[in-house]
């Protein structure tokens, strides 16, 4: 029997070499700028419905400011919204994010249900972040693109343009397409011979969101930063000791421990809620409500501090530690966790910026351990706490080096070491109770 020629091997970028591959690439660029067009009109409507409901409107009452009790019907209205839309729209205002980060592209029908609770939930002060709907949103824009210019076309190419668009409305939150791109990738679980084929355009519509992110200040006059999230203002750290490493794998193990009881409340939380959300969704919100005054009139900050997701907070948090102690970071770690805890389980939103206050928070208090400082600790916090959130160690190691990097790089090594700690200690932790890892849900 003669010799046998082996099989030829596919070559798995020739589909990246057809003229319809790039087509697709400059649909998603197209889609870039519609994306972020639209994730920046999302931002600034619950932006500003923030600051009509918590300011604009008892000034117009003749209240001045907010009253102590202000949050306790605006959190129950939020309630009823989001209940209504779960209950009455198609896809029942997006995934639930006690289970983490939902990649799979929202379906075009399903986003005025995800577009009304987002802005619900994040514009009346429920402790979640605007992720997961601009995740929604650039995916069904992706979808819909397809469907209205290639009709047909098949699943592949309709899943690249999803991505594509996902990816343009992440870069225009975070202000960087390579966070974007890591979270997506991570989140989607993509690799081997695909990933290259989804990257590309992905990558490109999300330099597409960056650009957008960083003209649209100056075209419209807006302040930007008011609506994503930016780089935090720490010390200069140039280099880590030991010391700082022993203490990083502590805060890495507290942070996991904390973050995986919340989402367990979570969890039982949304099973509590989804038999009757139109009677439990505005019992939630009082309670997150109840939790936010509880901590302004204790420890005498800004009921602010105890809701929203966060990132407009946290540059205040963080550049004034002095004001800050132990028991009062205790006091706010422990209210706004119970109170992401509620939203988490019962309302519309992602779980990532929640996670990143409270982590920060957290490192502030390990800052007051002996030889451990506030850059490195914040640093350790913030990826740590991600990490334990979402179980996609890559995705925390970038945001807590992105957040941190003005500092200097002698806290990279640290936030590698803690994104470990914590995936490991979650892990385990997952295993000991059978609970199933977050972002399979």
């Amino acid at each position: 029997m003669g010799d046998v020629a082996p099989a030829e091997t596919a070559d798995p970028t020739a589909p990246m070499r057809t003229r319809e591959y790039r087509s697709l690439i400059v649909l998603a660029g197209l889609l870039g700028v519609v994306t972020s067009v639209v994730a920046w009109g999302f931002l600034e409507l619950a932006f500003h419905v923030q600051g009509w409901v918590f300011d604009d409107l008892p000034d117009a009452l003749g209240y001045g400011s907010a009253p102590v009790w202000w949050p306790l019907p605006i959190l129950a209205i939020a309630g009823v919204i989001v209940a209504i839309v779960i209950d009455r729209l198609p896809g029942e205002g997006g995934h639930v994010p006690a289970f983490g980060l939902n990649p799979s592209p929202t379906h075009p029908i399903q986003l005025p249900g995800v577009i009304l609770a987002g802005v619900a939930t994040i514009g009346l002060g429920l402790v979640l972040g605007p992720e997961a709907p601009l995740m929604a949103l650039g995916g069904g824009l992706g979808l819909l693109a397809i469907q209205l210019v290639r009709p047909g076309a098949p699943d592949e190419a309709a899943q690249v343009v999803a991505a594509a668009s996902t990816l343009a409305a992440l870069a225009f939150l975070f202000g960087s397409p390579i966070v974007a791109a890591l979270i997506l990738i991570e989140a989607a679980g993509l690799g081997g011979s695909r990933l290259p084929i989804v990257l590309v355009p992905g990558l490109f519509a999300a330099a597409i969101g960056s650009l957008m992110w960083i003209g649209m200040g100056a075209w419209t006059g807006l302040n930007t930063s008011a609506i994503s999230i930016s780089a935090l203002k720490l010390p200069s750290f140039p280099r880590p000791d030991i010391a700082d490493f022993g203490w990083t794998i502590l805060l890495s193990v507290a942070i996991a421990v904390v973050t995986f009881a919340i989402f367990q409340i979570a969890k039982r939380t949304h099973r509590l809620t989804l038999p009757r959300p139109l009677v439990l969704l505005p019992v939630l919100g009082l309670a997150v409500a109840g939790l936010a005054i509880l901590f302004s009139q204790v420890a005498d900050k800004d009921v602010s501090y105890a809701l929203f997701s966060g990132e407009n907070s946290l540059d205040a948090l963080v550049e004034n530690p002095g004001s800050w102690s132990l028991w009062v970071l205790a006091l706010l770690i422990g209210c706004k966790g119970l109170a992401y805890a509620f939203s988490l389980g019962g309302f519309r939103g992602g779980p990532v910026f929640p996670a990143l206050f409270l982590g920060a928070a957290g490192g502030m208090m390990a800052a007051h351990l002996p030889g451990f400082s506030l850059t490195p600790a914040v640093a350790v916090g913030l990826g740590a706490s991600v990490t334990s959130v979402l179980r996609l160690p890559l995705s925390g190691a970038a945001l807590g080096v992105f957040l941190t990097i003005p500092a200097g790089a002698g806290s990279s090594p640290l936030i590698i070491v803690g994104v470990v700690i914590a995936y490991l200690t979650t892990l385990a932790l997952s295993a000991k109770l059978g609970d199933a890892p977050a972002a399979a849900h």
